[in-house]
């Protein structure tokens, strides 16, 4: 297949470079020259397409390599639209990327089997109430999540086999942040991007009033 992109990241004077880059319609890329703290040794690489999506017939497909011991961090637009096809025409978009000898590997291994991570902030005092409530409700279903089940006469039962308890499908945390905890964070994990919009849609009905109609209904 025809690439419509490449990007090769070496060590150039000890540090991560982009020593070749090329894309051609309907791929563009974007690499800032700073981004972060100029001892941050790493690359960054913006993928965009022209009009924000794909439309039918279109074929995309980029190679990135990373030489031994270079740091790359590879993004997206914000959302890539897939719009409707046109007759018996589709579109493709096919990402290779090479990974030489101490560069870091994908972030999937990492996140485990969690698909989805989300950050909702809530601020303003108009909405106190609601941070209020989410902050509860969090602290109820994690702690009820968490929880190390125990038998009727009240022992802690033993972890399994392997000395691990299963893992939750769904993880929230919640804190306050500014001035006379002005404001409030909730950081989400999860399996599901399905468990993730029925939080928020619980979480965020009493914005109904303030907004019209509830958030993700």
């Amino acid at each position: 297949m025809e690439k419509q992109g490449r990007v090769v990241v070496d060590k150039v004077g000890g540090r991560s470079t982009v020593t070749r880059c090329f894309s051609k319609y309907p791929l563009k890329f974007i690499i800032p020259r700073k981004v972060g703290s100029s001892e941050t040794d790493a690359v960054w690489v913006y993928t965009l397409t022209y009009g924000g999506g794909i439309v039918s017939g279109d074929s995309v497909s980029c190679e990135f390599t990373i030489g031994d011991g270079c740091t790359t961090v590879l993004t997206t637009q914000a959302s890539t639209k897939v719009y409707k096809s046109v007759g018996s025409k589709c579109c493709e978009q096919v990402l290779e990327v090479h990974l030489e000898r101490g560069s870091v590997s994908s972030i999937a291994e990492r996140m485990q089997d969690y698909q989805v991570i989300a950050m909702v902030v809530l601020l303003g005092p108009r909405i106190k109430h609601i941070q209020n409530l989410v902050q509860e409700n969090v602290k109820r279903m994690m702690s009820e999540q968490l929880q190390i089940p125990s038998t009727a006469s009240g022992r802690q039962l033993k972890p399994n086999s392997d000395n691990r308890f299963t893992k939750p499908s769904f993880i929230a945390s919640s804190s306050v942040f500014g001035p006379k905890g002005i404001g409030v964070v909730v950081r989400i994990a999860a399996t599901t991007t399905e468990s993730v919009y029925k939080f928020l849609q619980h979480q965020l009905a009493g914005l109904e009033p303030l907004l019209g109609v509830s958030p993700y209904h």
